[in-house]
Formats: structure tokens, C-alpha cells, sequence
């Protein structure tokens, strides 16, 4: 594997690349040979939430879904915070469960977050994807157990090269979310970010892959 891309919204089928494509249960593809899948606090819907939650609870049982998520907490959906916090905390049991890595979307609650993975005493990997606050934040999440994943605000904000040079090697991962660009142009920003040569790494990120994924 050349690259891991945490978190897509579209599977493009490289060989180069092993892609984490975003499922939701209400519109899932079969076809997609790995995948992570989960209920987003924006699209929370009180009337189908338990066929969602049993979709999810049988997918996470496959070996091709590597993750659950992406879920989280969102303070600015429409969704009352209440709701998103049981539903997250739902999800999370399942991960546990099945002892799968959570991807985890999350604006304006990360206190919250860190909270709820205490309360729950959560034992497998949480990754925050799409990162793009300060140091400070990012410090508090590697603190508490946490991975950030980088990828649209890594390219767009170059105020972000300090913070993604701040964070431990063996707690990072790339993305691309529902950029256009591809995995590969993230890859060598962060290389020159990070003073390293591409291959150099790439060997991090298969590292931590098969640190977070392994199970």
C-alpha cells in the first residue's frame, strides 16, 4: 500500500491506494471493498434510527468494514445536541463491541467528545478527521488517546503547517474527504511539512494504520 486514505466520500479504485470510503446505512453500496460506516449527526433521523442502528451493528461484524463512522457531535446541525450525544454513544458501544476504530466528525464539541470517550471508557482508536483547529486542541485530543486525521484544511490553510507539525508521528493520518484533489498531492504537502521524504512517510502512516486497524 503506497497510500491510506483515511477518509473519502468516493471510491476511486486505485491499486496505489486503500481508501476508507464514507457509507452511510440509508444508502449503502455493497460494492465498495472497504469501508467505514455510520450515523452523522447531520443526517440524524429520528424515524429510522433503529434500522439504521442494526444496519451498522451488522456491518461493523464484516471484515470490510474497518471502521465505524463517521459519527460524532456537531453544534451546528439542526439535530438537538441531546439526540446526537445518544446516538454517538450508541455507536460507540458498537464499536467497542466489535473492536472497531471510530472515524469521528466533530464541530464545536471536542470537549464533549473527550468527555463521552472518558464516560464510556472507550478502549479502541478514535480518530478526529478533518482536523483544523490550533495546538492547543490538538494537544488536548493526542492527550486523551485520540488520532487527527488532515486533509481539505491541511491544503487550503497554510496556518495549519505548525499545528501539523506539532503532532507525534504515530498519531496522524491523511485524507481527502470529498476534495478533489487526490490522496497523493496530501502526501507530499505533509512530507515537506514534516521535513520527510514521501517514502519516509508513507512507512509512518502504514505503521499506523496497522497500529489503529489491526484488529
Amino acid at each position: 500500500m503506497k497510500y491510506f486514505n483515511l477518509h473519502t466520500h468516493q471510491f476511486t479504485n486505485q491499486p496505489e491506494v486503500l481508501e476508507l470510503v464514507n457509507q452511510y446505512p440509508q444508502e449503502f453500496d455493497d460494492s465498495i471493498p472497504f469501508y467505514s460506516i455510520g450515523i452523522h449527526p447531520l443526517f440524524i433521523d429520528e424515524n429510522r434510527l433503529e434500522k439504521e442502528f442494526q444496519v451498522v451493528d451488522e456491518k461493523l461484524a464484516l471484515p470490510e468494514c474497518l471502521a465505524l463512522g463517521e459519527c460524532g457531535l456537531d453544534k451546528r446541525a439542526e439535530t438537538p445536541f441531546e439526540v446526537q450525544q445518544l446516538v454517538f454513544e450508541k455507536q460507540l458501544a458498537m464499536a467497542d463491541k466489535h473492536q472497531k476504530p471510530v472515524v469521528i466528525h466533530c464541530v464545536a464539541a471536542f470537549q464533549e467528545v473527550i468527555e463521552i470517550k472518558k464516560k464510556l471508557n472507550i478502549t479502541v482508536p478514535m480518530v478526529i478527521h478533518g482536523f483544523s483547529k490550533n495546538e492547543q486542541v490538538a494537544k488536548q485530543l493526542i492527550d486523551n488517546g485520540f488520532y487527527v486525521s488532515f486533509g481539505k484544511n491541511l491544503l487550503r490553510n497554510p496556518e495549519l503547517e505548525s499545528v501539523f507539525k506539532s503532532i507525534p508521528n504515530d498519531k496522524f493520518f491523511l485524507e481527502t474527504d470529498t476534495i478533489e484533489e487526490g490522496i497523493r498531492e496530501v502526501y507530499v504537502l505533509a512530507a515537506k511539512y514534516k521535513n520527510l521524504t514521501l517514502s519516509e512517510l508513507q512507512e509512518i502512516i502504514n505503521n499506523n494504520c496497522n497500529t489503529v486497524f489491526s484488529k
